[in-house]
């Protein structure tokens, strides 16, 4: 008996490489096809009967799910995720065949990471496996969105423009993200920094002029006592047991806000905070009709199209709501209905979507709101952010004066005392 080897492919549509032993390669053909597998290259004998050590690992399942597991770690940006989808359709435009396309991209992809999937993706379609089962192997990179509407550029045969439609629509998603972290970054990084100078000044600096307080024998005012007192606090056991508090608090916090139920009080209560509310509210409708009119205008099903919005929502309130418009239009309703019953949505979104319906021209009309919410979404950020500064910079300055004023205090009162 023999070893012979060769490439399949399994119901899945996953390909790999198979090994049996047999009394002839026709035998062995004959075996796989009795277990369901498809022959993608002839069946030949291994070299001495036998795999190599290396060989054998990288077509073992074991090598196989490690593999996956890389990629599922894998960290590709948006905007180098923009650039791939951007080239990659340039050259299916140009008539470049796709797995020619996707090697040249391997080749000069930079992030190993990236690298590490388009070469992936390169073996499975050389396998035989579609593009969009290619690249739903690797959910962490090209989510439900891409792969839908992937799929539908594929069986419409308008994959260059469907691939070019969302590398716009990625564009329109990364400077819609980029204007919320830089209206974010700057108050967090001051709010830190306060925080960190403020416990600083209490826990390394007080302490000295306290013992320079002690030893002149003066009578401190309350409130730079107190603040001693805190200090001492904080550098003892109780201090420590309060830090690590603090960040058991921070960790279960995390792990409630990962569950359904915490990720969907968290999403109401964002959108009925009086200033943020609003703006939360924008960047939600934007992202839900840029995303449903984009997908729509490349060939996705309105089913389809509304399980990958309400998946894709990134807010649980939105997503429920979605779930409700999916449920209508599988029983005959429009959208524009029940998106109003939720009362997520403004009017003028519902309104412009029932006209839509109307006119036969919902996708066209998604887009035009979505352009209109892009706009407002960014005023208002900028308009917070704004707003926003000038507030953390006053916390600051308490934060900071507070210790000041409690350090000079006692300055004051020995200088009255000597006068």
């Amino acid at each position: 008996m023999a070893v012979y080897t060769c490439k399949v492919r399994d119901h899945r549509g996953e390909a790999f490489i198979k090994t049996m032993t047999g009394a002839s390669a026709e035998e062995v053909r004959n075996k796989l096809r009795e277990m369901g597998y498809m022959i993608v290259t002839p069946v030949t004998e291994a070299r001495e009967n036998r795999l190599s050590g290396l060989e054998s690992f990288r077509n073992s399942r074991f090598a196989r799910d490690l593999e996956a597991i890389l990629s599922a770690g894998a960290k590709v940006s948006l905007m180098e995720l923009t650039i791939f989808t951007r080239q990659f359709s340039t050259m299916i435009n140009s008539g470049v065949a796709l797995v020619r396309a996707l090697t040249i991209l391997g080749e000069q992809a930079r992030n190993p990471a990236l690298r590490r999937v388009i070469n992936d993706m390169r073996t499975r379609v050389e396998g035989g496996a579609s593009l969009a089962d290619s690249m739903a192997k690797h959910p962490t990179i090209f989510d439900k969105l891409y792969v839908g509407m992937v799929r539908a550029g594929e069986a419409g045969g308008v994959l260059d423009s469907v691939l070019l439609r969302v590398a716009g629509f990625l564009e329109a998603s990364a400077k819609l993200q980029g204007e919320v972290k830089g209206a974010m970054t700057m108050p967090l990084v001051v709010a830190f920094v306060a925080v960190a100078v403020f416990v600083a000044m209490l826990v390394f600096l007080l302490p000295i002029f306290a013992k320079m307080f002690e030893s002149m024998n003066a009578k401190l005012p309350a409130y730079t006592q107190f603040l001693i007192d805190l200090s001492n606090t904080l550098r003892g056991p109780l201090g420590i047991g309060l830090f690590l508090m603090i960040g058991g608090t921070v960790v279960l916090f995390r792990r409630w806000a990962a569950t359904d139920w915490g990720k969907h009080f968290i999403d109401r209560y964002i959108l009925k905070v009086p200033i943020i509310g609003p703006v939360a509210q924008k960047v939600a409708v934007a992202r839900f009709t840029r995303t449903l009119g984009t997908l729509l205008k490349s060939g996705v099903p309105l089913l389809a199209a509304l399980e990958i919005v309400r998946d894709s929502s990134g807010n649980m309130v939105v997503s429920g709501a979605l779930e409700d418009v999916r449920q209508a239009v599988r029983e005959g309703d429009g959208i524009a209905p029940p998106l109003m019953k939720s009362g997520v949505f403004p009017s003028m979104v519902t309104q412009m979507i029932s006209v839509g319906e109307e006119t036969g021209q919902v996708d066209a009309m998604l887009e035009k709101v979505a352009d209109f919410y892009d706009e407002e979404a960014q005023v208002s950020i900028q308009a917070l952010a704004s707003l926003i500064e000038p507030l953390m910079m006053v916390g600051v300055a308490v934060l900071v004066g507070s210790i000041v004023m409690g350090m000079y205090l006692p300055v004051f009162t020995i200088m009255n005392a000597i006068k």
